[in-house]
């Protein structure tokens, strides 16, 4: 006899999930968000350094 695990349950992951954990998966985008409307310019200085250092590999 083999044993079902989450993943052959329908509408389930491998891994069960609770509330809280869901929570802290929507932590970063929500920082991520707060920062966005709370200092608009890091954006644009992280885009300007992440191109700097893309195109400092393509050299």
């Amino acid at each position: 006899m083999l044993l079902a695990s989450w993943a052959d349950v329908p509408g389930r992951g491998a891994v069960p999930r609770g509330g809280f954990a869901e929570f802290l998966d929507l932590m970063p985008a929500a920082g991520a968000l707060v920062l966005l409307v709370v200092r608009p310019e890091v954006p644009e200085t992280s885009v300007g350094a992440f191109a700097m250092s893309t195109a400092g590999l393509v050299r």
